[in-house]
């Protein structure tokens, strides 16, 4: 386990934590990917998995600090809190480039994912038949969900726990975008946009002394939402990760291929030039959902026109992604070497 005695080291692991939580909210995107390439996966799945009996045990009987040992708290603190400040700072931030820059934001992931993939495969010497097989079954399942059309809103309390549980996958995952798999639920607007909006206006209320809110039963029904998504993460954070320490200690190298796959998979979804694709009823009118937005069935994703000044912009933007990834792998290499 990594070693926090120092201030700089508590605050590297924030700015983690804070990468982390930005990319599971944007589409296509995976915290786990960042988790895997900036060093602290396996740290992180094996931290979660002490998530467990003995540790509810100590709980139950008061021995706090026990606890707090046993599972690694100051790990999971301070990267939750980065990921936890990231809903509220720079996921707000990327929602404002999205919807201003989109072409260069998309681009920018591009440009992470594969370096991503180059860093993870980098060191990857296992050649063998199963994990060639491995790989390829990554591919096709990153492009089977790539392709899938989205369900419609569903704020049922149960089926949006059930969003958390699949939802934070993205986290413990590198390659599986929670938020896309939320696009995919028909809930991404409503848990990752309008309840966490509603939440921290809630928040801020609290703050002045108002309590009003609680009488608002939209604004109730809202943080309720948000309560079941958020229990719903915790329960799946638990037990996903208590299933991949299992598989990364046994299967280390085929969990690996898996994920460069996968991860090679998803590049369709963060593939910068597309556009989205309505759905239309029988008398070929655009379906609207509750909020009075139209409902995207999918992307139609095209080569770009590279007569246009734009896209050569893009594709610059694409090599700064792959440029920041080349620079985590050189300075990692070089701390090592001074270490």
């Amino acid at each position: 386990m990594a070693k926090l005695d120092k201030f700089s080291d508590k605050l590297y692991l924030f700015l983690k934590g804070l990468g982390m939580g930005a990319a599971n909210k944007v589409p296509g995107v995976s915290g786990g990917t960042v988790a895997f390439v900036a060093g602290f996966y396996e740290e992180l799945i094996y931290s979660l998995q002490k998530v467990n009996g003995k540790a509810f045990k100590l709980l139950l009987n008061g021995r706090f600090r026990s606890f707090y040992q046993y599972t690694n708290g100051r790990f999971i603190v301070i990267l939750f809190a980065g990921s936890l400040f990231s809903y509220f700072s720079v996921s707000q931030l990327l929602d404002y480039l999205i919807r201003n820059y989109e072409l260069y934001v998309w681009s920018s992931f591009f440009g992470l994912i594969v370096g991503s993939i180059y860093y993870i495969s980098k060191d990857f010497k296992d050649w063998r038949l199963q994990n060639i097989i491995a790989i390829g079954i990554g591919i096709a399942c990153g492009i089977a969900i790539s392709l899938m059309n989205p369900a419609k809103e569903n704020d049922n309390l149960w089926f949006v726990f059930f969003c958390g549980i699949i939802g934070v996958s993205g986290m413990t995952l590198p390659g599986l975008s929670g938020s896309f798999i939320l696009i995919l639920l028909g809930n991404y607007v409503l848990l990752l946009v309008d309840s966490v909006n509603m939440l921290y206006r809630s928040l801020a209320d609290i703050f002045s002394g108002d309590f009003s809110f609680l009488q608002d039963e939209i604004r109730v029904r809202y943080l309720k939402i948000i309560a079941s998504f958020a229990l719903g993460s915790a329960f799946g954070l638990v037990f996903t990760s208590h299933i991949l320490a299992y598989v990364l200690k046994h299967y280390h190298q085929i969990v690996t291929a898996l994920i460069i796959g996968f991860i090679s998979g998803s590049l369709g979804i963060v593939w910068p030039w597309k556009k989205e694709v309505y759905k239309i009823n029988d008398a070929g009118e655009f379906l609207i959902d509750s909020k009075g937005n139209q409902v995207i069935e999918n992307y139609k994703r095209f080569i770009p026109n590279f007569s246009d000044i734009e896209t050569w912009y893009a594709v610059l933007f694409i090599l700064l992604g792959i440029a920041i990834i080349l620079l985590i792998d050189y300075y990692g290499k070089r701390s090592k070497n001074k270490a």
